[in-house]
């Protein structure tokens, strides 16, 4: 599905300088790189203060402790996505409200927010799957309209593009606060965990700067409750060389999924994934008329991996069937969970590896 080694290789005369610069200066916890990082990733997002921390979890967890909401406020979130999404809503003892998502883009659908709506509604986590923007118009109308606080989770589409106002801006940067990951598979992946928060607000990134260092202002005086959150020094270092590289590493994504889309586009029994905009973290296909499992097995056989993310619906998960509620039937998340399969996508993906996907694809069809 990926080939970190091969994009590596490519990079490591510029990595093993980057992590000798830190292991012979040997400052490992909130080293001098994690502030060039901060300032030179906030430079590639328009402007935005950037707030680094431990993984996209965190990121997500702090931004809701920092925009103040208490136990048993409710925070929007699509019913279609990674558990992370929600999962730090119920454990600061907050509420998800899980809404249904668009068939097309597999985020959340503006449309449907309006039916979410409660007094207790105070913010709203719109994520930007698979690469893709979540339609950001529909969501800030909304949320300006009833006083909501947006989080975006831009976990999976970091550099991606959004057409705003007449302009095209960066994801990550419209909501109150965004927040992302720099697992090894993301478009902008370190060699472990590591995440960040993004704010054009001065004010709230010093807030959650604070809760990221134990609520701390200052060494031993802590304002509020926090968590120990840091990026170590070494991941910045290496995510420092990887931002340099991130856009022709987006352009090679893109690439591969044009190339599937060409080749696939035909398929009746088969959806192709929309590609304005999307920096495809997952080449997603929908697999209709029930065949999706079907056609796994077959790619697998054929020695061609693949992947579902994600097989249920939040609100199908044993861990929220009690917690929260729902919005409406929750009928696109609970059909797309059947139909979405995620084939091979990374930046070394060369048109030989995806000839033979693409065959795997077609042989299961001819078949039928």
């Amino acid at each position: 599905m990926v080939d970190l080694v091969g994009q590596t290789k490519k990079i490591y005369p510029e990595l093993q300088a980057a992590i000798e610069r830190v292991l012979l200066k040997g400052d490992f916890i909130n080293g001098e790189e994690v502030r060039l990082f901060a300032e030179e990733l906030g430079h590639y997002m328009e402007g935005m203060s950037v707030v680094p921390c431990a993984n996209g979890t965190d990121a997500l967890q702090i931004s809701l402790m920092a925009l103040g909401l208490q136990a048993g406020d409710e925070v929007v979130v699509p019913a279609f996505t990674y558990v992370a999404s929600a999962e730090v809503i119920a454990l600061l003892g907050l509420q998800p409200v899980m809404v249904d998502v668009d068939e097309r883009t597999f985020n959340l659908d503006s449309s449907v927010l309006e039916e979410a709506w409660s007094p207790h509604v105070k913010a709203v986590i719109p994520v930007h799957l698979y690469g893709r923007s979540a339609d950001m118009h529909g969501v800030l109308n909304w949320a300006n309209a009833h006083g909501v606080r947006v989080i975006e989770d831009n976990a999976q589409s970091l550099g991606a593009l959004y057409e705003m106002g007449g302009s095209t801006v960066k994801v990550g940067t419209l909501g109150d606060v965004s927040c992302t990951s720099f697992f090894p598979t993301k478009n902008l992946g370190c060699f472990g965990d590591g995440g960040a928060m993004m704010t054009r607000n001065r004010e709230l990134a010093e807030r959650l700067r604070m809760i990221a260092n134990h609520g701390q202002c200052e060494k031993y005086r802590h304002e509020v409750i926090g968590c120990n959150s840091r990026l170590d020094t070494l991941q910045a270092a290496i995510l420092r060389i990887k931002l340099k590289h991130l856009d022709e590493y987006l352009s090679a994504r893109i690439a591969a999924a044009e190339y599937y889309t060409a080749h696939l586009s035909d398929i009746e029994e088969i959806i192709t994934p929309e590609t304005k905009g999307c920096t495809f973290h997952q080449y997603t296909l929908r697999v209709l008329d029930g065949q999706r499992d079907a056609l796994r097995e077959h790619l697998q056989g054929a020695g061609v991996p693949s992947m579902v993310y994600y097989p249920l619906a939040l609100c199908d998960q044993p861990a929220f069937r009690n917690c929260g509620r729902t919005v409406g039937t929750l009928g696109v998340s609970r059909r797309l969970v059947g139909e979405a399969i995620s084939l091979p996508m990374h930046t070394e993906l060369t048109h030989e590896l995806q000839d033979r996907v693409i065959a795997g694809i077609r042989s299961f069809f001819r078949s039928k």
